[in-house]
Protein backbone atom coordinates (compact mmCIF):
# COMPACT_ATOMS: atom_id res chain seq x y z
CA UNK A 1 0.00 0.00 0.00
CA UNK A 2 2.90 2.74 -0.19
CA UNK A 3 2.27 3.54 -3.39
CA UNK A 4 -1.22 4.50 -2.52
CA UNK A 5 -1.86 8.57 -3.19
CA UNK A 6 -4.47 10.53 -4.19
CA UNK A 7 -2.33 10.83 -7.72
CA UNK A 8 -2.11 7.48 -8.05
CA UNK A 9 -6.13 7.02 -7.22
CA UNK A 10 -6.23 10.07 -10.41
CA UNK A 11 -3.95 8.13 -12.51
CA UNK A 12 -5.56 4.97 -12.41
CA UNK A 13 -9.48 6.17 -12.59
CA UNK A 14 -8.26 7.70 -16.03
CA UNK A 15 -6.28 5.11 -17.05
CA UNK A 16 -9.98 2.49 -16.58
CA UNK A 17 -12.12 4.93 -17.84
CA UNK A 18 -10.53 7.21 -20.42
CA UNK A 19 -8.01 5.00 -21.88
CA UNK A 20 -9.80 1.56 -21.30
CA UNK A 21 -13.22 3.02 -21.70
CA UNK A 22 -14.19 0.67 -18.65
CA UNK A 23 -16.60 2.98 -17.15
CA UNK A 24 -18.53 0.90 -14.34
CA UNK A 25 -15.03 -1.25 -13.75
CA UNK A 26 -16.24 -2.51 -9.82
CA UNK A 27 -12.17 -1.38 -9.43
CA UNK A 28 -11.92 1.99 -10.74
CA UNK A 29 -12.04 3.28 -7.39
CA UNK A 30 -9.88 0.74 -5.30
CA UNK A 31 -6.81 2.35 -5.58
CA UNK A 32 -8.80 5.40 -3.47
CA UNK A 33 -9.56 3.10 -1.34
CA UNK A 34 -6.66 2.46 -0.93
CA UNK A 35 -4.85 5.61 -0.23
CA UNK A 36 -7.57 6.21 1.73
CA UNK A 37 -6.62 3.25 4.89
CA UNK A 38 -3.01 4.23 4.23
CA UNK A 39 -4.20 8.18 5.00
CA UNK A 40 -5.93 7.04 8.08
CA UNK A 41 -3.08 4.24 9.02
CA UNK A 42 -0.52 6.92 9.09
CA UNK A 43 -2.88 8.93 11.77
CA UNK A 44 -2.91 6.15 13.74
CA UNK A 45 -6.29 4.26 12.81
CA UNK A 46 -4.84 1.46 11.87
CA UNK A 47 -6.41 -1.82 10.30
CA UNK A 48 -9.01 -0.01 8.37
CA UNK A 49 -11.02 -2.01 5.84
CA UNK A 50 -12.23 -1.69 2.36
CA UNK A 51 -15.99 -2.61 1.06
CA UNK A 52 -17.75 -3.19 4.66
CA UNK A 53 -21.21 -4.62 4.66
CA UNK A 54 -22.27 -2.40 7.99
CA UNK A 55 -25.77 -3.20 9.61
CA UNK A 56 -28.20 0.55 9.01
CA UNK A 57 -31.62 1.36 10.32
CA UNK A 58 -32.77 0.44 7.01
CA UNK A 59 -31.17 -1.77 5.32
CA UNK A 60 -27.49 -3.09 5.72
CA UNK A 61 -25.11 -0.97 3.58
CA UNK A 62 -21.89 -1.56 1.84
CA UNK A 63 -19.35 1.26 2.60
CA UNK A 64 -16.00 1.71 0.97
CA UNK A 65 -14.14 2.33 3.74
CA UNK A 66 -14.62 1.44 7.47
CA UNK A 67 -13.24 1.31 10.68
CA UNK A 68 -13.41 -0.94 13.74
CA UNK A 69 -12.77 -0.50 17.04
CA UNK A 70 -14.00 -2.55 20.21
CA UNK A 71 -16.26 -5.17 18.03
CA UNK A 72 -18.00 -1.71 16.60
CA UNK A 73 -17.37 0.04 13.39
CA UNK A 74 -16.68 3.70 14.33
CA UNK A 75 -15.60 5.39 11.03
CA UNK A 76 -16.93 5.18 7.63
CA UNK A 77 -15.95 6.79 4.39
CA UNK A 78 -18.19 6.64 1.36
CA UNK A 79 -16.01 7.44 -2.03
CA UNK A 80 -17.38 8.79 -4.88
CA UNK A 81 -16.74 9.62 -8.91
CA UNK A 82 -19.25 11.67 -10.98
CA UNK A 83 -17.24 12.00 -14.36
CA UNK A 84 -19.79 13.17 -16.62
CA UNK A 85 -23.24 14.22 -16.85
CA UNK A 86 -23.58 16.76 -14.10
CA UNK A 87 -26.70 18.58 -13.79
CA UNK A 88 -28.03 14.79 -13.72
CA UNK A 89 -25.64 13.00 -11.50
CA UNK A 90 -24.80 16.13 -8.92
CA UNK A 91 -28.29 16.36 -7.44
CA UNK A 92 -28.23 12.43 -7.00
CA UNK A 93 -25.17 12.08 -5.16
CA UNK A 94 -25.85 14.97 -2.88
CA UNK A 95 -29.50 12.78 -2.15
CA UNK A 96 -27.18 9.30 -1.52
CA UNK A 97 -25.32 11.27 1.00
CA UNK A 98 -27.55 12.55 3.22
CA UNK A 99 -29.51 8.78 3.00
CA UNK A 100 -26.30 7.08 3.67
CA UNK A 101 -25.73 8.92 6.46
CA UNK A 102 -28.99 9.09 7.89
CA UNK A 103 -29.28 4.89 7.37
CA UNK A 104 -26.12 4.32 9.54
CA UNK A 105 -26.89 7.16 12.20
CA UNK A 106 -30.03 5.37 12.81
CA UNK A 107 -28.14 2.22 13.55
CA UNK A 108 -24.60 3.52 15.12
CA UNK A 109 -25.61 7.84 16.34
CA UNK A 110 -21.74 8.14 16.91
CA UNK A 111 -20.63 6.63 14.15
CA UNK A 112 -18.25 9.23 12.29
CA UNK A 113 -18.58 9.40 8.49
CA UNK A 114 -16.49 11.21 5.71
CA UNK A 115 -17.38 11.41 2.02
CA UNK A 116 -14.70 11.80 -0.63
CA UNK A 117 -15.61 13.04 -4.37
CA UNK A 118 -13.70 13.12 -7.75
CA UNK A 119 -15.36 15.15 -10.03
CA UNK A 120 -13.88 15.60 -13.50
CA UNK A 121 -14.83 19.43 -14.41
CA UNK A 122 -14.20 19.51 -17.73
CA UNK A 123 -17.68 20.24 -18.88
CA UNK A 124 -18.99 22.14 -15.87
CA UNK A 125 -21.33 24.41 -16.66
CA UNK A 126 -23.47 26.90 -14.50
CA UNK A 127 -26.84 25.94 -13.23
CA UNK A 128 -29.28 28.93 -13.90
CA UNK A 129 -31.42 28.03 -11.90
CA UNK A 130 -28.68 27.84 -8.70
CA UNK A 131 -26.49 30.79 -9.86
CA UNK A 132 -23.08 28.67 -9.79
CA UNK A 133 -21.75 26.35 -11.54
CA UNK A 134 -22.08 21.98 -10.75
CA UNK A 135 -19.12 21.46 -9.08
CA UNK A 136 -19.67 24.86 -7.36
CA UNK A 137 -23.34 23.21 -6.18
CA UNK A 138 -21.75 20.31 -5.12
CA UNK A 139 -19.19 22.01 -2.80
CA UNK A 140 -21.75 24.05 -1.32
CA UNK A 141 -24.12 21.71 -0.69
CA UNK A 142 -22.47 19.12 1.35
CA UNK A 143 -20.45 22.26 3.02
CA UNK A 144 -24.30 22.36 4.46
CA UNK A 145 -24.13 19.07 5.50
CA UNK A 146 -21.02 18.95 7.00
CA UNK A 147 -19.39 19.59 10.52
CA UNK A 148 -21.47 17.08 12.44
CA UNK A 149 -20.46 17.47 15.98
CA UNK A 150 -21.89 15.61 19.16
CA UNK A 151 -23.83 16.73 21.23
CA UNK A 152 -26.13 17.91 17.97
CA UNK A 153 -25.33 14.65 16.10
CA UNK A 154 -28.41 15.56 12.86
CA UNK A 155 -29.23 13.02 11.16
CA UNK A 156 -28.23 13.04 7.48
CA UNK A 157 -25.48 15.21 7.99
CA UNK A 158 -21.45 13.93 8.53
CA UNK A 159 -18.61 14.91 10.04
CA UNK A 160 -16.30 15.65 6.90
CA UNK A 161 -16.20 15.79 3.22
CA UNK A 162 -13.37 16.69 0.41
CA UNK A 163 -14.38 17.47 -3.10
CA UNK A 164 -11.24 16.52 -5.61
CA UNK A 165 -11.72 17.74 -9.22
CA UNK A 166 -10.10 16.62 -11.98
CA UNK A 167 -10.15 17.42 -15.73
CA UNK A 168 -9.68 14.27 -18.11
CA UNK A 169 -9.70 16.03 -21.05
CA UNK A 170 -6.22 17.10 -20.12
CA UNK A 171 -4.75 14.00 -18.91
CA UNK A 172 -4.87 12.42 -15.06
CA UNK A 173 -4.87 16.01 -13.70
CA UNK A 174 -5.73 17.07 -10.65
CA UNK A 175 -7.32 20.66 -10.45
CA UNK A 176 -8.21 21.22 -7.03
CA UNK A 177 -9.03 20.16 -3.90
CA UNK A 178 -5.82 18.19 -2.67
CA UNK A 179 -5.41 20.48 0.39
CA UNK A 180 -9.26 19.72 1.56
CA UNK A 181 -8.62 16.28 1.20
CA UNK A 182 -5.61 15.96 3.76
CA UNK A 183 -8.02 18.41 6.25
CA UNK A 184 -11.04 15.63 5.85
CA UNK A 185 -8.76 13.24 7.33
CA UNK A 186 -7.46 15.32 9.97
CA UNK A 187 -10.99 15.95 11.11
CA UNK A 188 -12.53 12.62 11.06
CA UNK A 189 -9.49 11.02 12.30
CA UNK A 190 -9.80 13.60 15.49
CA UNK A 191 -13.37 13.13 15.46
CA UNK A 192 -13.31 9.68 15.93
CA UNK A 193 -10.61 10.04 18.90
CA UNK A 194 -12.51 12.24 20.48
CA UNK A 195 -15.55 9.77 20.65
CA UNK A 196 -13.52 7.23 21.74
CA UNK A 197 -10.81 8.47 24.03
CA UNK A 198 -10.02 4.18 24.64
CA UNK A 199 -8.65 4.28 21.58
CA UNK A 200 -5.31 5.74 23.03
CA UNK A 201 -4.81 3.27 25.53
CA UNK A 202 -4.83 0.79 22.88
Amino acid sequence: MSGASLQAAIDSLYQLVVVEGKKTSTKRLSILADFCIAELDARGLHGAEAEVTIPAGGRPKDWDIAWKWAGKYRLVISLKSILKNLPGTVPNRIDDAMGETTSIQLYSPEVVTGYLMLIDGQNDIVSDKHGCTWVQLLRSRLENLSGRRAPYWSPGTFEAFAVAEVNFAEGPILVSGRDSVGVMFDTLVNETMRRNPGIKDD
